[in-house]
């Protein structure tokens, strides 16, 4: 029989638990293994019954979810966290502390199960820095991507290329475009050798690469299958970009 995900429920408000319990205990793969009413609590039960999956209130009294979640991120093997809160403006802090999700209150129950399922995914990865090599046979190769509403997985595969534009990076992948906090400097380390950098605002797939092409005026841009589209090389990735193309052929 698999063995279900362990849950810790974390509220000051008893009604506000037991109703994520009940949500819980309804799902096939989880099963509630602790509950708590504030951070020290929740730091003691996390020590104590090791959940793979926080549900983590914001405003309680004494320590509160965030500062908790702050702990938590310290932890040699944390659990993934997700916040379920009734107030909307601690989304940007719960994001820099890598929480998998951030759910408004009253909890719907489509959102939590959606939440865990991707929880369940990530907390295993996330041990790992949020920088999963990219090269383990084990595991189909994924980016950890950290989004605005928390860690996102997105297939290596799917994607064709990141651009960077001043603050924020942009995933072009199979599926639309996707904006995370990851550095093209992170990404690069990371996922070598399977990006290629083309500019110092790009990082292409390799696999998505069909020719270099120049333009009239003597620009070098990278073609992309699949009709992508044109990605501009710089003179000074130019060099490393042919070295590349005569290692392939």
């Amino acid at each position: 029989m698999k063995e279900k995900i362990r849950v810790l429920v974390v509220d000051d408000e008893q009604l506000a638990r037991e109703r994520l319990i009940r949500l819980v205990n309804a799902s096939d793969n989880h099963q509630i293994c602790a509950e708590a009413s504030n951070g020290e609590e929740a730091l003691t039960a996390i020590h104590q019954s090791e959940p793979d999956i926080v549900l983590l209130d914001i405003r309680m009294p004494g320590m509160d979810g965030m500062a908790a979640a702050e702990q938590i991120a310290t932890l040699k093997t944390p659990p993934a966290i997700i916040f379920c809160t009734a107030y909307d403006e601690y989304a940007i802090s719960a994001f820099k502390v890598q929480a998998t999700d951030y759910l408004l209150k009253p909890v719907r129950k489509e959102s939590l199960e959606k939440a865990l399922q991707q929880a369940g995914k990530l907390n295993k990865v996330q041990l790992s820095d949020s920088l999963p090599s990219a090269n383990n046979s084990d595991t189909t190769p994924s980016l950890v991507a950290k989004t605005w509403k928390g860690s996102e997985l997105i297939d290596l595969t799917h994607i064709y290329y990141f651009m960077a534009d001043q603050k924020y990076v942009t995933v072009h992948h199979l599926n639309g475009e996707t904006v995370i906090d990851n550095t093209l400097k992170e990404l690069e380390a990371g996922y070598s050798p399977h990006f290629l950098r083309t500019h110092r605002n790009s990082l292409v797939n390799t696999d998505y690469i069909e020719a270099l092409i120049r333009d009239n005026a003597g620009h070098y841009n990278i073609r992309l299958k699949n009709n992508v589209g044109e990605i501009p090389v710089s003179r000074r990735h130019t060099s490393d970009v042919k070295a590349w193309l005569e290692s392939q052929s």
